[in-house]
């Protein structure tokens, strides 16, 4: 896997963690020595952790980081090699044929064939475009929504960073792509696969933390308002009654709410109010308005 950079691009971890802070991207130390050694190992990583912990973000800073582009490939229950790798454009080869069609000479059947499966109707797919696309981060999002015949797939492509097209022949990448697997953890991924990577659990940032990466990505919210937002989501996460616990997108959001309605100090009404852009199910709406007054006194 490729930095983008000659090997050794970053000088440590902690110059890592500096560079991924530039774009907004607080890493801890032990995020940022896995990332760092991932890069240096050159090694896939694999990040799990609850839905909001900001598993998808340090792929989009690393790209970042690594002045590279980021690929995006959203997995999804039934998604297979086609959907990843490549398609042809079949309206455009049908155009094609059409062309020939009219020019009113006759056809070569054998080189209007050979014709069609032209570099320029050739779709390439997020891991074709990230093995072509040298230096890129491949960010695969969501492993664990997709089923185990895409993760041998996908275990054969990191292993060898080529993939076989029939009609054209075999590509490699020129530099692999730094690889960065995501999984909110809703299956286990097979074993095989996590040996091929370097791993990481990703928590929920503490108290401080998320104070301090708040006012880094929002730095109009004022300190005392942010430190209140960021108690109210905490106190949220450890009630295991909750459907879905806010994640940092969320506090990020409802203090940039909060801010637009002019508010410097929350209270119940107005936290009541906004509501909306912490919790994102009735039920657990509910029972935060119901608690509210307490939250807020704690």
């Amino acid at each position: 896997m490729s930095t983008g950079a000659e090997p050794g691009g970053f000088a440590s971890a902690a110059d890592l963690a500096a560079r991924l802070g530039e774009s907004g991207y607080l890493a801890d130390e032990s995020l940022a020595t896995i990332a760092f050694l991932a890069l240096e190992m050159q090694r896939p990583l694999l990040l799990e952790g609850e839905p909001g912990t900001g598993k998808t973000a340090l792929a989009e800073a690393l790209a970042a980081a690594l002045d590279a582009p980021l690929v995006r490939l959203q997995c999804y229950e039934g998604i297979d090699a086609t959907q990843a790798l490549y398609d042809w454009d079949f309206p455009r080869q049908i155009l094609h044929l059409r062309t020939l069609e009219a020019a009113g000479e006759a056809i070569d059947v054998d080189k209007a064939e050979s014709s069609l499966f032209d570099e320029r109707f050739l779709l390439a797919r997020p891991v074709l475009r990230a093995l072509r696309e040298a230096p890129a981060v491949l960010l695969v999002d969501e492993i664990d929504r997709a089923d185990d015949e895409f993760e041998a797939f996908l275990l054969e492509v990191l292993s060898t960073y080529q993939v076989s097209i029939p009609e054209l022949g075999t590509v490699t990448a020129a530099r692999p792509p730094v690889v960065v697997l995501t999984s909110n953890r809703t299956r286990e991924i097979h074993d095989a696969l996590k040996r091929r990577c370097l791993y990481h659990w990703v928590e929920h940032p503490s108290f401080a933390r998320e104070v301090e990466i708040l006012r880094t990505r929002a730095p109009e919210v004022p300190a005392q308002l942010a430190e209140q937002v960021v108690g109210v989501v905490q106190q949220l996460r450890a009630d295991e009654q909750l459907l879905k616990p806010p994640g940092v997108a969320e506090t990020l959001d409802w203090a940039r709410a909060l801010h637009r309605l002019g508010t410097r100090d929350l209270d119940v009404a107005t936290a009541a109010a906004t509501l909306g852009a912490v919790v994102k199910y009735r039920e657990d709406a509910q029972r935060v308005r119901q608690a509210l007054d307490k939250i807020l006194r704690s």
